[in-house]
């Protein structure tokens, strides 16, 4: 079992799937919070019966899986909903991302999770050991939004803007990774920190 965990986050178009894909090619295990969210809302879990008791039995699918789509257009118009909605899903996502990581094969593991800075930081994930981010400039991430998605700059800065800002996510981080380069400097800096947190668990620091 890992006796060691790392949280991944950075902003959106950072590179964190592409920094997570090098962790895991080192045969590090990637709890990813994305993933986790779809599977706490399964059908039959206590919290798909919770939002259906919260928002109403139309949130649901005709064979019983919820309505992503339905759920998703009635939060983000309204604050408060979206707020209720956090609330039932939070933190059952922080358990079952905790659960997968301490059953890891492994010295340690990484909690990927790219809102970590808005859903609380080391206050809500008072598991994790360390704080690893994925950094990239402003302008960087435009950029690569527009590349990505399609989207035009007035769209991809308002993604932007609805994120952590870039200072308060650094002010979280034990450990940076700077994407703003090559991919060659991104695997070299990887391959640095393995090497740190294969020996972190045998210190204890």
């Amino acid at each position: 079992m890992s006796r060691f965990v790392v949280g991944l986050t950075g902003g959106i178009a950072s590179g964190k799937s592409e920094v997570t894909r090098r962790f895991e090619a080192l045969g590090v295990t990637v709890a990813d919070a994305d993933l986790a969210a779809r599977a706490v809302v399964a059908p039959g879990s206590p919290a798909l019966a919770m939002i259906s008791e919260r928002f109403g039995p139309g949130m649901l699918l005709g064979d019983g899986a919820l309505d992503r789509a339905r759920l998703r257009a009635h939060v983000f118009a309204d604050m408060a909903e979206r707020k209720a909605l956090e609330a039932i899903t939070h933190p059952a996502i922080r358990e079952l991302l905790r659960t997968r990581c301490e059953q890891a094969e492994g010295p340690y593991a990484i909690a990927a999770i790219p809102l970590l800075t808005e859903a609380g930081g080391r206050a809500a994930y008072g598991w994790l050991d360390r704080i690893l981010v994925v950094d990239a400039p402003e302008a960087l991430q435009l950029a690569r939004l527009m590349q990505r998605d399609g989207n035009d700059a007035v769209l991809a800065q308002r993604m932007i803007d609805a994120q952590a800002t870039r200072a308060q996510r650094l002010a979280l981080a034990d450990d940076v990774v700077a994407n703003d380069g090559h991919p060659d400097a991104l695997q070299a800096q990887v391959e640095r920190l393995h090497g740190a947190y294969l020996k972190l668990p045998l210190t204890g620091q």
